[in-house]
């Protein structure tokens, strides 16, 4: 059941967001080289990699100098991007990826492997389920990036931090699944956009 929410809801989506994507698409070509998206691999369900789509939000090559973005004032963020990220409209292509099979509306947000590394094996318990566009850690951490950016130490808040609970509460999410614990998850990451 859930398999089929994820492939009516994200072709729903994508049905009425192809529009604002086509004139997001061309904002983000006119400002910045680059192309369009933001491919990035990511560990999925079972720890299987995939590519995880994005709308481009910052400058070509901004990975070289760091994965985690720090605040929204990150000097690698475009104009545009900046736009996007507030309104979380940078995710929207990942409804993609939840046609492809990869990846879940509801579920873990799928973590980089150099992170994935790191995660204890009570941690990887997490990998068993099919990773999310969004979740309860992401409606915790919907600040992550502010968060990070008033941190001395950003890579070290993240890891020590910021990573442990998010996973606390996708452990949570994982013993307890239910398409009604879906459908308040989409909608309080609606209400929470809007806000």
């Amino acid at each position: 059941m859930k398999r089929i929410l994820d492939i009516v809801f994200s072709f729903i989506i994508l049905l009425f967001f192809l529009p604002l994507g086509i004139i997001i698409s061309i904002f983000i070509l006119f400002e910045s080289k680059g192309g369009v998206f933001y491919l990035q691999h990511r560990v999925g369900r079972y720890g299987k990699e995939f590519r995880i789509y994005k709308f481009r939000t910052m400058r070509k090559n901004a990975d070289s100098a760091g994965k985690l973005t720090v605040g929204m004032h990150d000097p690698r963020i475009t104009t545009i991007g900046y736009f996007l990220r507030k309104f979380k409209l940078d995710e929207f292509p990942q409804f993609l990826n939840v046609l492809k099979g990869e990846m879940s509306v509801v579920g873990p947000r799928p973590e980089v492997k150099e992170y994935v590394d790191l995660y204890s094996e009570s941690q990887r318990e997490i990998l068993n389920v099919r990773p999310g566009i969004t979740d309860l850690a992401s409606l915790e951490y919907f600040e992550e990036n502010e968060l990070l950016g008033r941190s001395s130490d950003p890579q070290k808040t993240y890891i020590e931090e910021i990573m442990p609970a998010k996973i606390l509460l996708n452990k949570k999410y994982s013993e307890n699944p239910s398409l009604l614990h879906d459908l308040k998850i989409i909608w309080a990451t609606f209400k929470r956009i809007l806000k």
